[in-house]
């Protein structure tokens, strides 16, 4: 590969995965209020924050949300397996993916979310396997754009900053990655991102549409 990156990291949420908190709370609640109230509740929370970095554990996060809301343990139970359970695939980059490992284009994943949630993931989807490092903000107490996280990644996988390309969808850990000297790719969809790859790579033929 005529290229100066060596290694491509990828955002789980948003880039591989589906992230939609609105059509989360419109599949979970049948009035706008009640949508309103969880969403400021719990997505909007700095609770949800604490989930993502591992400082707040899922049962205590629950019972959390339960005062706040008014719901049932079991209610917010079942909620948080529903956001689970709507992180699905985007088939568009998961071909992506593929294609970059045919190329044997080392890969990896950085992502801000719970352990559980990863847990929840590594069980269900084989496109983990492509990955040759996962680091999981939940895991490790350590928190996308913080540059402590970068420098975690980069130095437990041996990587080299300037050679090493991250993608992601929130603009703030993209330009977070950006100071800390990584190249990236804001994604915004899959089509510009495969453009943005091939051209990257000088594969000979477009990646998989």
């Amino acid at each position: 590969m005529a290229t100066d990156v060596h290694g491509v990291v990828f955002d789980l949420g948003g880039v591989v995965l589906h992230w939609s908190p609105t059509e989360i709370l419109r599949n979970a609640f049948a009035d706008e209020a009640t949508r309103a109230m969880v969403k400021r509740e719990v997505f909007q929370h700095p609770d949800w924050q604490d989930m993502d970095r591992g400082i707040l554990l899922e049962p205590e996060a629950i019972q959390r949300f339960r005062r706040r809301t008014g719901h049932s343990v079991e209610a917010m139970t079942n909620f948080l397996e529903t956001v689970k359970a709507s992180l699905v695939p985007i088939a568009e980059t998961q071909k992506i993916i593929q294609e970059l490992a045919a190329h044997n284009v080392p890969l990896y994943c950085l992502s801000n979310m719970p352990a559980t949630t990863a847990d929840h993931l590594r069980e269900r989807h084989a496109f983990f396997k492509l990955f040759r490092g996962v680091v999981i903000s939940g895991e490790i107490q350590l928190m996308k754009p913080d540059h402590a996280i970068f420098e975690h990644l980069v130095r437990r996988f041996g990587l080299e900053r300037e050679s090493t390309l991250f993608i992601d969808d929130h603009l703030p850990n993209i330009e977070g990655a950006a100071s800390f000297g990584l190249k990236t790719h804001h994604f915004t969809e899959p089509g510009r991102c495969r453009t943005a790859l091939r051209t990257q790579f000088g594969f000979d033929h477009a990646l998989a549409p």
